[in-house]
């Protein structure tokens, strides 16, 4: 947490490198949270790309009150739903046939496929919570600056969403 305020002091002083280090930190786990959002890797990357690129614009806006990664998961969430609520999406295609993934480590994280299925029938805020708790390690507090949401909610989002999985996985018969 030290080093992050220093690198945000130092991104907002214009130090590229500061920067650096804090998409160095927050690239994989931002990119494992919006890839249980989309099928697509390539949408992924993109939504990640695009946070970035807000958050290094508006990078002096950013008041500290939070984790620099609570502020980026926020304008992550906030890029996806609007590329989803435009429902324009071109599809990128790219020049390289054989490009590797964001980074190893990222790809490396998957839910077995039921788990996948499961984590999609519930709506978005209950997974964003469950995946921002369970996951990402991130407070309710965090959640509920993240999500716009109160942090009772948050819990009480958590609880549900945990409820349906035990459901499922119960109802599958997996032990």
């Amino acid at each position: 947490m030290q080093d992050e305020t220093v690198w945000v002091t130092r991104a907002k002083e214009g130090n590229e490198r500061a920067f650096r280090e804090l998409f160095s930190a927050n690239v994989v786990p931002l990119y494992r949270f919006l890839s249980q959002f989309a099928p697509g890797r390539d949408r992924v990357e993109e939504w990640v790309q695009n946070s970035f690129v807000k958050a290094f614009e508006h990078i002096g806006s950013f008041d500290g009150r939070s984790r620099f990664s609570s502020w980026l998961f926020k304008l992550a969430l906030n890029e996806m739903r609007m590329e989803l609520r435009r429902g324009a999406i071109v599809e990128f295609v790219p020049h390289e046939e054989n490009l590797t993934p964001l980074t190893e480590e990222a790809d490396e994280f998957e839910w077995n496929q039921a788990m996948k299925i499961w984590m999609m029938e519930l709506d978005e805020t209950k997974r964003a919570v469950f995946l921002l708790y369970e996951v990402e390690g991130y407070s309710h507090a965090e959640i509920s600056i993240m999500l716009g949401i109160a942090e009772s909610s948050s819990r009480t989002l958590l609880m549900r969403a945990k409820r349906h999985l035990q459901e499922r996985w119960k109802k599958e018969g997996i032990r």
